[in-house]
């Protein structure tokens, strides 16, 4: 690299890329229809605020909210799922729609046996027949 200080060592971080994101794999996104909650701190307080939301897609890394009301969404916030009984879940925004749609990203990956238990818990009609193993 012709832009480096001479004798400096290359580094990870000093390349033009998002050392989160760039090498990971993406997970194909499925329709799903769920009840959720975003809960975040407002202005560092230790207590946290929570809104309504649906889950309108979502993979094992990302998911799309949609917001019924219009508020300040923080950077970073937990996703709840009550009725699928999975909890403070940590998400980045990547982008807020004007139509109260919100892509963010997860900053764990969810399990197989999470997504099972949303899509068993969906209010879609693509996942109307699947049952909850309780063996597995």
């Amino acid at each position: 690299m012709a832009s480096q200080i001479a004798g400096e060592k290359p580094t990870y971080l000093s390349r033009e890329e998002s050392f989160m994101y760039d090498r990971e794999v993406s997970f194909p996104m499925e329709e799903t229809r769920n009840d959720a909650r975003i809960e975040y701190t407002e202005k560092g307080m230790t207590n946290l605020s929570s809104r309504r939301c649906e889950i309108l897609q979502i993979s094992r890394s990302s998911v799309v909210l949609g917001i019924a009301t219009q508020f300040r969404l923080p950077p970073n916030f937990y996703l709840d799922v009550p009725s699928a009984r999975i909890g403070m879940i940590g998400c980045v925004v990547k982008r807020v729609h004007i139509n109260n749609v919100v892509e963010a990203r997860f900053l764990r990956l969810m399990t197989e046996r999470d997504m099972k238990r949303i899509f068993v818990y969906s209010t879609h009609p693509k996942h109307r027949n699947l049952t909850l193993d309780i063996y597995g």
